[in-house]
């Protein structure tokens, strides 16, 4: 267990680096990375190609060692992926032949969690997403939206600590990526769920998040670590706000500097 003199991070990520070998070379993806999430916080990662966003993210989950260094939740070492950890990946990878309810609910029964909990755990979290008007339905019957909030539902439905999202909304259409921005606030405040998304859209970084990271590229790194200042209500307008603006052209000069480098 690890210990602070003046807190305990929900997640902490200590010096993280990861090394990939194959015969003829090494690649560091990347390079001694310290960050945070405190309780109840919506933290993003940005950065461009390069950067080891979703390396980072798979080593957090526990699907991928780091070559040194360590991730913490509430002060115990991930050593591999957990309950404590929920997943929701730009596939939707929901199960085709289960029914909506049967989706959210498979986590529990993986569990062992009794049949009459599962359908009570799942029909809560439908409602949470506003879909239990479609719970006996078949996924491939949903929009993406839809069917992306389903993966959500699911996540939740086992209660984890933290929940981590890769580029939830990247195969959205713009329209429906602003709306599901706007649904991903709502659910964090109703749920006051811990959540680390990582994404490569600024807009989307500083919209969804209270504090950012902006990783470096080649090897990925921390670059910068910013407070986002925008008030907590949050709708579409705000994108077109000077203060919102003037974020976004700072993060953006970060990420092109960086971009530069190694053109």
């Amino acid at each position: 267990m690890i210990q602070y003199a003046d807190r305990w991070p929900h997640l902490a990520v200590r010096q993280v680096s990861k090394t990939f070998r194959s015969r003829r070379r090494e690649v560091l993806a990347l390079d001694a990375v310290d960050l945070h999430v405190d309780a109840n916080e919506l933290v993003c990662i940005v950065g461009a190609s390069g950067s080891g966003k979703s390396t980072l993210l798979r080593i957090i989950a526990g699907l991928l060692n780091a070559s040194s260094g360590a991730v913490y939740v509430d002060g115990l070492q991930v050593s591999g992926p957990g309950a404590d950890r929920g997943l929701v990946f730009q596939d939707y990878t929901l199960y085709p032949w289960l029914t909506v309810e049967q989706n959210v609910a498979f986590g529990l029964k993986m569990k062992g969690v009794d049949r009459q909990t599962r359908r009570e755990q799942a029909q809560h979290y439908l409602r949470v997403v506003g879909l239990e008007h479609v719970a006996g339905q078949l996924p491939h019957t949903l929009s993406g939206g839809m069917q992306q909030r389903v993966a959500i539902a699911r996540a939740l439905a086992n209660q984890p600590a933290i929940l981590l999202m890769d580029e939830p909304f990247g195969a959205l259409d713009a329209q429906t990526r602003a709306l599901m921005q706007e649904f991903l606030r709502k659910i964090w405040r109703e749920t006051a769920t811990s959540i680390l998304l990582i994404t490569h859209d600024i807009e989307e970084a500083i919209f969804l998040a209270g504090r950012l990271y902006v990783l470096a590229s080649n090897p990925g790194r921390v670059r910068a670590e910013i407070d986002v200042p925008l008030p907590a209500e949050r709708d579409f307008t705000l994108k077109r706000r000077t203060e919102f603006l003037h974020l976004k052209d700072q993060v953006v000069e970060m990420l092109r500097a960086e971009t530069l480098k190694n053109f």
